[in-house]
Formats: C-alpha cells, structure tokens, sequence
C-alpha cells in the first residue's frame, strides 16, 4: 500500500554538481573518521563529493581531512564551526552541499563498497513523477555482518517514515539518503543553548509530505558507541535535551494523530513525555494544554500527565544525587 503524497505541492528536483553529497559531523573524531575515509575510496559509484562538518573539534580531525584532500581522486570538502550541536552541523552541511541526493555517514561509521551505487540505481528506477519520492532507504548490519532490527515488509516498497514506524512497527537503525532540495526545506529548529534534536523532527515533516523507497539491502556497518554518537541525547543533561524532545512530541501529537488507531501505546507514550519533558523546559501545565491542537492529543496528554510528572520527578531526583556525588 502506497501512502497519500500531496502531488499538487510537489517541488521540481534541484540538481547538483554531484549525485551524492556524502555528509559526516565531527566532533574530536580522528581515531573513528578513518572509516569514513576507507568507505568513500572504495565506492564504486564516484559521482560524489565527501562533505565534512567539524563541530568545535580541538583534536587533529582538521590535520587529518587536510591530508586526505591532498591524496584523495574524490573531492574532500570540509568546515570547521563553533560546537553547536550535531543538528547545526547537520544544517550547515544541507547548505554547503552541492549534491542532489543528501545522505549522512557517521563519523564512526562505515559503508559497504557498492553502497553509492546501489542508492543511484535505485533512484533512476523510481517511477514518474520523481519528484513524489524523498529518497531511498536501506538496511544496516552490526560490526559482525548481523542485521540489526527488523526486515522491511516487502524487499522493495514506497511509504514514509510516519507508516514504517507506527503502521508497520519496522524497528532498528536504517539508512539511507534524502533529496537535498527537502531538507533545505526543512531544517532543524535553531534555538539558543539547544543543543540537541531527535533526528525524526526533520524524518518526520518530510515523511507527512513526500515517499520514501524502502529496499531491502544491507549497506552500512553500524558502530553502536552511543557516548560518542553526535546525535545520542544520552550524554546531555535532561534540561539540555527537554526542548528537542518536547518539540518532537508536541508536533507528533498535533501532526499526525490520524496514525492513532495503527498504534495507541506509541501515541499514549508520546504524550506521557510531552508533559514530562515541557516540565524540564519550564513549560507550565496551561502552556502544554495550550500548545496541543486537537482534542485526542489533548485528552491523551491529560491521560498521561500522572505518570509524566512521576517521571519528571524521578529524573529531577536522579539529578540531585549527581549532583551530590560530583561534590563530594
């Protein structure tokens, strides 16, 4: 089953120089970005260019890329900004880019050699209009070949990321690439002291508009370090990350309450953190009821609060004993 696309606002593709621009953000990454560095040598497909972003880093990362550029037959493109977060980078890399197609690699990861050639195969076989497609996605395997998560329902299929998540509860990393033009379109939220957004605040606002392509092939090796992945909350402190999970939450509860029957728990769940996490943003509880736009988000959301202010309480509590424990 194909979703919905509204065809009528669909955009002509904006060509690049390249097919690909491959995107990696950095940060204090010369141990790891080496296999970035061995992944993009050996594609088979060249019609790419490497973009590098390197958010503050203060090891030998901009040394390293220098070399690279120097050696490398691909073009090496890199910036270097203040530390501002794995969505900035990611922001001033859709920017720079001078590729159609726009697909991350992180800074730790790797990618099978045919990986580029793949997606470009792939992405001339689409249908017309082309232009209802945001991209392609595939599979990941762990560092021993294992696949990580779940098979797509079929080997080849068109949805978007809102079906694979709540209508066929398809879980585990995947990867894949995103038109360039789309996420010009749709950035991440830029706000002071904010560090960090969940990835599925931009997946999610071009899944409401545009297909994706969904391929049952594995092409990227997957390194799960989560303290040092750029885009992993785990490592900021709750009040840090509280506005980009609210933002994330609140936009699922107002946008998408029509995939509420495919999966009340996820939808319940989203709505205990909204109140949990407008907590640790200072939101008071007048504010949450205000910023829900329909009237199942808002009994869901009151539903939940118990047990989002209980959990709000058990992190502030968690907080205190840190706190404790570093002065002592």
């Amino acid at each position: 089953m194909e979703p919905e696309t509204q065809k009528a606002n669909l955009n002509p593709i904006q060509e690049g120089r390249y097919l690909f621009t491959v995107f990696t953000s950095a940060y204090n990454r010369e141990k790891k970005i080496p296999r970035v560095y061995e992944s993009m040598k050996s594609q088979t497909f060249r019609d790419f260019e490497w973009l590098i972003v390197d958010d503050g880093s203060v090891d030998n990362t901009r040394e390293l890329v220098e070399k690279w550029q120097k050696e490398a037959d691909f073009p090496i493109r890199y910036f270097w900004k203040e530390n501002g977060g794995h969505h900035s980078a990611f922001n001033l890399g859709v920017q720079k880019a001078q590729g159609t197609l726009f697909l991350q690699l992180d800074s730790d990861d790797a990618c099978f050699p045919n990986a580029l050639e793949v997606f470009a195969n792939v992405w001339n076989s689409l249908p017309e209009p082309r232009e209802q497609f945001a991209g392609i996605t595939g599979l990941c395997v762990n560092p021993d070949g294992s696949l990580i998560g779940d098979l797509y329902p079929e080997d080849v299929m068109d949805s978007n990321s809102l079906e694979m998540h709540y209508k066929f509860q398809v879980k585990g990393e995947k990867w894949g690439f995103t038109r360039t033009d789309l996420l010009r379109s749709h950035p991440f939220p830029i706000v002071e002291g904010v560090k960090w957004f969940p990835p599925n605040v931009v997946w999610y606002a071009i899944g409401r508009k545009y297909k994706t392509r969904y391929i049952n092939q594995k092409l990227r090796t997957y390194y799960n370090e989560p303290a040092q992945k750029s885009d992993q909350a785990a490592h900021f402190p709750v009040k840090k990350v509280a506005p980009g999970i609210t933002y994330l939450h609140r936009s699922v509860l107002n946008e998408d309450i029509d995939k509420f029957s495919y999966s009340p728990k996820d939808f319940l769940r989203f709505a205990v953190h909204y109140g949990r996490f407008s907590m640790h943003a200072g939101k008071s509880i007048g504010t949450q009821y205000g910023e829900l736009k329909n009237v199942l988000a808002k009994c869901l959301w009151l539903l939940g609060l118990p047990l989002g202010l209980g959990l709000y309480l058990k992190d502030q509590a968690k907080v205190r004993r840190q706190n404790r424990q570093a002065h002592t």
